[in-house]
């Protein structure tokens, strides 16, 4: 029986034949059956570029994200200064005890608006960050206003040697002065910023307008320094995997809630003051009044980068401070004591009056030389936490926390904080427990020392068991600060036991992260602005460009099939035409082939 073979110019098992006496029926299929097999395969091919063109599109945002954050938190190497791409930004802090520059870059906006600025911290070419230090705190200038320009420019003239020249009239300058301004009087701080305001354009050629020298309130410190943390922490990025924390986020009343990675909060102790700042997705209309409300994205009219936070700074509230109060209050106490009971409790060594808030047996001496107190320790944590409860300054009013100010309420089942400084030390310099807090192991940790005796515990410190940083002044308070940071996180802030997501740091990503960051980061917000038109058409061919060499042999490959199912088709019509034709015209004689039974010879086609 004649047989018609099939062959493509593929592997050698594209081959098949088909019989003659089948053949009629394969071609017999009409035009529209045709034409909607044929669309039905384009619909398939369709469907298929779209779920893979989707499908990409994801795994490059998020690859983008990743890789974004991962340069952030890991990158060591030095600034490239001659990428004329790069741009800078300066940072002056001008603190109490001191004033330090912080020199920032990132590249050029990728035009996305939905991105931030990516900014790290300047490196020099031995890899090191690009900052600088100078002492005594500008407000020590009270009274020589006119020196300020003077003291200011070393910082200046440092920055300025790390950044090309070329860069320096497009650099925003900003020194933002802190808490030793803010207690001098407003025309002394005012004195002192129209001096730098005045002298600094003159020797500098920086992009610096009067706004952007200024003292700033410690609620603007706060939430600088939740921005900076976060942002580091990648919690801006807001394209999230599967398994991340997420929150929703009510940004207004007008639009539908947000659900975008939750934030971290902040718990900050320092010596004089301690620190709260964390983001309220929902806050009824009383609370509004209390919190920060920002947009941290380029376009105001866009709200996904909008954030609600949280920030308040209690003075007095600091370890050393708070260890302050309370030796003022049992000098205070126990001189009324005695005088009205005629006793002379802890007026000499002999006969000392008992402290639960130092270590075991530890001998100290506290007030000044007329009034002096002499202390010692009997290390009863709990006892020590008891006595400090007072010195909250609590009410008995619900959402309050530390002096009765209001505290919106936190979700401490969907929530993470960070704990720096005095948090950190309490944790890890002595009890080495540093990183996750657990209160039940933190409490027994510390009733432990608290309880050993001062004479043991120096045995340990001179054996170096305790971090190199630790000195003889953190062996003395340790548990009186121990006491005092699980009485302001537990008591003070009202924090379960059971919380888990608390972690204390140092550093975090192993960077310390300074506030001026988020500064930079907020006060640049809109510069993004003067790439997104310039980099709107080159963004899309570069994202095309990018796509088609990630999924070229896709197209390839449909681009083959839907050729090969064309040709196919094609040469299918044209034998329902020929055997038509044949069917039509033909004569038994012409074909005796089919009535004989006699095998025809085999007609190749090749595709």
């Amino acid at each position: 029986m004649g047989r018609i073979s099939f062959s493509c110019l593929f592997p050698a098992s594209w081959h098949f034949s088909l019989s003659s006496l089948f053949l009629p029926r394969l071609l017999t299929p009409s035009l529209r059956q045709l034409l909607f097999i044929g669309l039905l395969l384009g619909l398939i091919g369709l469907l298929y570029l779209l779920l893979l063109s989707k499908g990409h599109a994801s795994w490059l945002r998020e690859e983008n994200h990743f890789h974004r954050h991962l340069a952030r938190v890991t990158d060591v190497d030095a600034t490239d200064t001659s990428n004329p791409d790069l741009n800078y930004g300066l940072v002056v802090d001008c603190g109490s005890s001191g004033s330090r520059v912080f020199v920032y870059c990132w590249p050029r906006h990728n035009g996305n608006p939905h991105e931030l600025l990516d900014i790290q911290q300047m490196r020099d070419q031995h890899r090191k960050p690009v900052v600088m230090k100078i002492k005594p705190g500008i407000s020590e200038l009270a009274k020589t206003p006119e020196k300020a320009s003077d003291y200011i420019y070393p910082l200046l003239s440092f920055a300025a040697q790390h950044i090309p020249k070329n860069k320096h009239q497009e650099t925003p300058l900003y020194i933002l002065c802190t808490a030793g301004m803010r207690i001098l009087p407003e025309s002394q701080q005012e004195a002192l910023l129209e001096d730098l305001r005045t002298d600094i354009p003159v020797h500098f050629n920086f992009l610096f307008s009067d706004s952007h020298v200024e003292v700033i309130s410690g609620k603007q410190e706060g939430v600088y320094a939740w921005i900076g943390i976060n942002f580091v922490l990648g919690r801006f990025n807001h394209v999230h995997n599967n398994g991340e924390a997420v929150v929703e986020v009510n940004v207004s009343e007008q639009q539908e809630a947000l659900v975008r990675k939750r934030t971290a909060g902040v718990l900050d102790m320092g010596g004089v003051s301690t620190q709260i700042a964390y983001e309220v997705p929902k806050t009824e209309e009383v609370a509004k009044n209390l919190l920060a409300e920002f947009n941290l994205g380029c376009d105001a009219h866009r709200t996904e980068h909008v954030y609600r936070v949280y920030v308040s700074t209690f003075l007095g509230f600091g370890g050393n401070a708070a260890r302050q109060r309370y030796e003022e209050s049992v000098i205070k106490n126990t001189a009324t004591r005695n005088k009205l009971l005629d006793q002379h409790a802890g007026e000499t060594a002999d006969s000392p009056l008992l402290d639960p808030c130092l270590p075991a047996d530890l001998q100290d001496e506290i007030g000044s030389s007329t009034e002096k107190l002499h202390l010692r320790g009997t290390g009863d944590f709990d006892q020590c936490r008891h006595i400090l409860q007072p010195f909250l300054n609590r009410t008995n009013e619900t959402l309050t926390s530390l002096n009765g100010i209001y505290q919106p309420a936190i979700n401490y089942n969907n929530s993470q904080f960070y704990g720096f400084s005095e948090f950190y030390y309490c944790t890890e310099d002595v009890l080495r427990m540093g990183g996750d807090y657990n209160s039940s192991k933190y409490s027994k940790a510390a009733k432990s020392y608290c309880s050993t005796q001062w004479k043991t515990l120096k045995e340990r410190f001179d054996s170096g068991l305790y971090a190199t940083h630790a000195d003889l002044h953190r062996l003395k308070y340790q548990c009186f600060k121990s006491a005092w940071m699980h009485e302001v996180l537990h008591s003070g802030f009202s924090f379960p036991a059971n919380y888990k997501n608390l972690r204390t740091a140092l550093l975090v990503y192993d960077k310390e992260v300074q506030w001026t960051l988020g500064a930079i980061l907020y006060r640049t917000r809109f510069l993004p602005l003067r790439d997104i038109q310039q980099e709107g058409l080159k963004g899309v061919h570069s994202h095309w460009r990018h796509s088609f060499s990630f999924v070229n042999n896709h197209y390839l490959f449909l681009a083959c099939f839907f050729i090969v199912v064309l040709s196919i088709m094609l040469y299918l019509l044209r034998l329902r035409r020929i055997h038509r034709r044949a069917a039509q015209h033909c004569t038994p004689s012409s074909v005796p082939w089919l009535e004989e039974g006699l095998g025809s010879p085999t007609i190749p086609i090749t595709l």
